[in-house]
């Protein structure tokens, strides 16, 4: 075995060193890193999570069927601003010059019964599982289980979300689409999110069940874009159906009609032949068929179920991983979801 000379001694000494110390650094790092959002994130702390959460959306879907549509409307809300991490279910503060996401113009639509759902979920989870599940995965799973009700594709939802910190009303216009976006705008919006074109037809493929208030596809019906005439690109017999219900002035407020007209409560790929019939409700959703870029993706989807079903599953996992919060740094574990810690 070799001598080490003083200097070679020092440098092995040294060395030794760093290296303990490095290793010590990165494995505390790690330790302290919080965990990546998947499949069993519950598995220990709250094995139960996901049929606790069936019990409440089974329930509710058999009750109020809208609670569907509904939800699954604010999980989307939710994502496309701040990410999924709640901020969508914060209430404004009593007296609060600042409001909460809620309260946007855009989101004054949502329905009660989407909000009614996951606070009725969640107060199930905190009494089994006190602290543990945050409303963001309350959310997720709520939103895949009554698309699997409704009758669309059941999919494994990625847990460990945080809920937001952060819910301002004024971030929420430049975040959402409109009822009538052009296919350029929803590229652009749907690209920021990380999202692709074929994320957007497939997300789009949503509106197979749901419905709309009139006020979203008025000026089709009479004065599309400036013409005052309507839109030439809806069926007539739609368009006369629709004029019926939501007159040009005057009308009820509260007026809905179905996204889907011809099985507006079953989620399944009906939407996609709709666009093709020229049955679309809102100009956003038409114009999907009328582009180029997304007709074939349209045509696809169409004529094979399950290729929108597996899609949709996949386009449903990327969009809840947008900007998902992790750790107290950013993120916080609400006991009420109304309510910021």
């Amino acid at each position: 075995m070799p001598v080490l000379s003083p200097s070679s001694s020092t440098f092995f000494i040294f060395t030794c060193f760093f290296i303990i110390f490095f290793v010590t650094i990165n494995s505390t790092n790690a330790t302290r890193r919080p965990r990546q959002i998947s499949v069993n994130y519950y598995a220990k702390s709250c094995p139960q999570v996901e049929q606790l959460i069936g019990s409440i959306t089974s329930q509710q879907f058999k009750e109020a069927p809208v609670s569907a549509p509904a939800t699954i409307r604010l999980f989307f809300h939710d994502c496309f601003v701040e990410g999924c991490d709640a901020s969508i279910l914060v209430e404004t503060k009593p007296g609060s010059r600042i409001l909460a996401e809620k309260d946007a113009e855009e989101n004054k639509d949502l329905r009660t019964e989407g909000f009614d759902t996951i606070t009725r979920a969640k107060t199930l989870v905190e009494s089994k599982c006190p602290g543990i599940v945050s409303c963001a995965d309350v959310l997720a799973i709520a939103a895949r289980d009554f698309i699997h009700l409704a009758g669309g594709p059941y999919y494994p939802v990625k847990k460990g979300r945080w809920d937001g910190k952060i819910s301002m009303a004024s971030r929420v216009a430049y975040n959402l689409p409109y009822a009538n976006s052009s296919v350029d705008q929803q590229i652009k919006l749907f690209s920021s999110k990380g999202l692709t074109i074929q994320d957007l037809v497939v997300l789009s493929g949503a509106h197979t069940i749901g419905f709309a208030h009139c006020k979203n596809f008025l000026d089709r019906l009479y004065n599309y874009k400036g013409t005052k005439q309507a839109d030439p690109s809806i069926d007539p017999r739609l368009l006369k159906a629709l004029k019926m219900s939501c007159p040009q002035v005057g009308g009820n407020v509260d007026i809905v009609a179905p996204f889907d007209v011809t099985t507006p409560f079953v989620f399944d790929h009906a939407y996609y032949g709709n666009l093709q019939s020229k049955l679309g409700l809102l100009s956003s959703d038409q114009a999907l068929f009328l582009d180029p870029r997304t007709k074939p993706i349209v045509q696809s989807f169409g004529q094979d179920k399950a290729k929108f079903f597996q899609a949709f599953s996949a386009a449903m996992d990327k969009m809840g991983s947008i900007g998902v919060k992790r750790g107290r740094r950013h993120g916080e574990k609400r006991k009420v979801c109304s309510m910021h810690l």
